[in-house]
């Protein structure tokens, strides 16, 4: 399984995803679920992915496949499209094709394979963006009312965001926010773990201002995580 989650918050863009992948108890791997893409000064895109790794292995390869085209057009190339909607479309034909194609294979064998990918970013001259890219090539996008989204396992991480998170809240703030909504959930399911992926784009500098890794053990990660859970049996234990 996995989690990601994306914040677009007036202050800038928080993407952090797991990167844990299971074929059951025995067969736990790990694999890159963010791809970032930037052009600093002119465009910064993050992509997370969830679900059948052989579908967003093979979406990411022909995004990719596409950057490197040298007859590649604007509406073949994310690092081409003049604007972040346009992005998005091509993300999500590409998920759709090769949904469609992987799913046509595995029908036969009575089985069903599925994939997400959360798109955030932004283009010079546009406004920052976050989209939820589903299968057949649709989308959602994060909003004033509801300005994060998730994909994955996500009903355990959900709570904190659905307190704390409004497009006000600054960028160290939504770092912290996706970290507790992140611990919540890998302390409630095993099919989510470590290293987690951390990306930040501050607003107006399509760049990726902030990168990082965060591996088992991080020293500030385990320390946030006691003292929120301390927080939290506080909190219950002074509740009336």
């Amino acid at each position: 399984m996995t989690y990601c989650v994306g914040l677009l918050l007036d202050a800038g863009i928080v993407m952090l995803s797991d990167t844990r992948t299971n074929a059951g108890v025995d067969n736990i791997a790990i694999y890159r679920k963010m791809f970032v893409y930037e052009e600093p000064g002119e465009r910064a895109l993050v992509m997370l992915t969830s679900g059948n790794l052989s579908i967003t292995q093979t979406v990411m390869a022909k995004l990719e496949h596409a950057i490197e085209d040298p007859e590649a057009t604007g509406a073949t190339s994310i690092l081409l499209a003049e604007t972040m909607l346009e992005i998005a479309e091509i993300v999500g034909r590409t998920l759709n094709e090769v949904s469609v194609a992987v799913g046509d294979r595995m029908s036969k064998m009575n089985q069903s394979v599925t994939a997400l990918i959360l798109l955030g970013g932004q283009r010079k001259g546009g406004q920052m963006r976050l989209f939820m890219i589903y299968p057949e090539g649709n989308f959602i996008e994060a909003t004033e009312d509801t300005p994060y989204l998730q994909i994955g396992e996500h009903k355990y991480g959900k709570p904190i965001l659905d307190r704390v998170v409004t497009r006000e809240t600054s960028l160290e703030d939504g770092r912290k926010a996706v970290l507790l909504s992140m611990d919540s959930t890998l302390r409630s399911n095993l099919s989510v773990g470590m290293p987690l992926d951390l990306a930040i784009i501050r607003a107006g500098s399509c760049r990726i201002d902030q990168r990082e890794r965060i591996m088992p053990g991080d020293p500030d990660f385990s320390a946030m995580s006691e003292a929120w859970s301390q927080a939290l049996r506080d909190g219950f234990l002074n509740l009336p």
